[in-house]
């Protein structure tokens, strides 16, 4: 959950950036004002940790004995021209296969990861990293 003085400063923020839309009603009623703003803020903040679940550490040394989602979609022999295939390429064209297709990463990441001009450029990349891994991985099938 939100850190409380997070959750008293944002609301403050929020709260004077409309503050002319405050009409004082007597004595304490900034006051009183601020305070029912931050109730409700800590209501919806307790509201919307209800719809997450709750966060837990993972355990780095844990083994997983299941097959990766890779290994199931294109099976165990798929699985290792694929490797043979990746390390025949370019350390270049390895990253962005594996970063792409194993790791999930966007175009956006790539070029940032990979010092591309942009994400496009980071595409591009990609799909003639991916050419290439095709090619090698068609001459291992023989």
């Amino acid at each position: 959950m939100a850190d409380t003085q997070d959750l008293v400063q944002e609301t403050l923020f929020q709260t004077f950036k409309r503050i002319e839309r405050f009409e004082p009603r007597g004595e304490g009623a900034l006051l009183a004002y601020l305070r029912q703003a931050i109730l409700n803020r800590v209501r919806e903040e307790l509201r919307r940790a209800k719809r997450r679940p709750p966060m837990s550490e993972l355990d780095s040394e844990a083994e997983d004995s299941a097959r990766s989602p890779l290994e199931e979609a294109i099976g165990q022999e798929a699985l290792e021209r694929y490797e043979r295939a990746l390390a025949m390429l370019r350390r270049e064209d390895r990253e962005l296969v594996v970063a792409r297709i194993e790791l999930g990463y966007t175009n956006q990441e790539i070029a940032e990861l990979l010092d591309k001009p942009t994400p496009n450029a980071a595409r591009m990349a990609v799909e003639r990293a991916i050419i290439r891994l095709a090619k090698e991985m068609g001459k291992t099938q023989a």
